[in-house]
């Protein structure tokens, strides 16, 4: 079945709540990107997080979410809109790393505890929003929590999970964020905090068969939520031949005389989804015309 994200009010409104499952998603991101298991994790927890929070957006909005961290991983960067619609890559993908003390992948290891997340929103306006707090854990779930609470001052609980196999292929990967409405009551969130203390990783309840509807139910409570949208998920990714094309040719004229007297040619790389686009002497020399008018 292919990945959607669920849209809910709890608690007669007295929350709300985004459930996803994203497997398929952070999957084909794994697959393009030929992440190992520690960098698949880091990569696709921040794409479900960048998910959650795009599910907030209306119809063109769109926002990236860059992590910085001091470890192994580098700089994590994520695309993601208000249509179920992400992309994003890890500076270096290739990071394995034993277990944690908990038995899981170690993912605060690969992103490092020290550092900053930055959400930037482009909402159609003159200049964009960017919000930018330091890591807390490099565990992520925790992270986006913290900067929901202090960027946005919603309260949030956020749990973010990407299982990974043993060939580094994805076996599931989903996530939740719960946003505290104002007028919640003592009881309410009490209950919510009950709950989240007992419910066990959603990649592992995905991985055991549960949908986002079954998740929903373990947070809330037997009807106890109501869903509004159910949002379709999916690896998208908004590069071409053309995008490049006007890339090159604001490069100017010496730079791709360069190209055709250096290297007979070019080859741009996306580095969101990995495509490869490749120019010959001749697109070079019509670039070149283009951008001499």
């Amino acid at each position: 079945m292919s990945d959607y994200l669920l849209k809910s009010l709890g608690y007669d409104g007295q929350v709300r709540v985004y459930v996803v499952d994203a497997t398929q998603t952070v999957a084909e991101a794994q697959r393009r990107h030929e992440t190992w298991s520690a960098a698949s994790a880091a990569l696709g927890r921040t794409m479900i997080g960048a998910l959650l929070l795009g599910a907030t957006l209306k119809g063109e909005e769109k926002m990236t979410v860059k992590v910085e961290g001091n470890g192994p991983a580098g700089h994590i960067i994520v695309d993601s809109n208000g249509k179920g619609e992400v992309k994003g890559y890890i500076a270096n993908p290739k990071i394995s790393l034993p277990l944690n003390k908990f038995g899981k992948l170690d993912v605060r290891g690969a992103v490092g505890t020290e550092g900053s997340l930055t959400v930037t929103k482009d909402l159609g306006m003159k200049e964009a929003f960017s919000g930018q707090v330091p890591l807390v854990s490099g565990e992520l779930g925790e992270d986006f929590t913290y900067y929901m609470a202090n960027s946005e001052q919603t309260p949030s609980a956020i749990g973010l999970s990407v299982l990974v196999d043993t060939d580094d292929s994805i076996k599931a990967a989903g996530g939740f964020m719960i946003q505290v409405m104002p007028g919640a009551t003592d009881e309410t969130i009490t209950a919510l905090e009950n709950r989240l203390a007992t419910i066990p990783m959603i990649s592992q309840l995905m991985e055991e068969g549960a949908t986002p509807e079954d998740i929903l139910e373990r947070l809330m409570g037997k009807d106890n939520a109501k869903v509004l949208e159910q949002l379709p998920i999916t690896f998208k990714c908004d590069c071409s031949k053309e995008r490049f094309s006007r890339a090159i040719i604001a490069l100017g004229t010496k730079e791709i005389d360069d190209m055709i007297i250096e290297d007979q040619g070019a080859e741009a790389s996306c580095h969101f989804c990995g495509n490869h686009y490749h120019y010959d002497v001749a697109d070079l020399e019509a670039l070149k015309a283009d951008a001499t008018n």
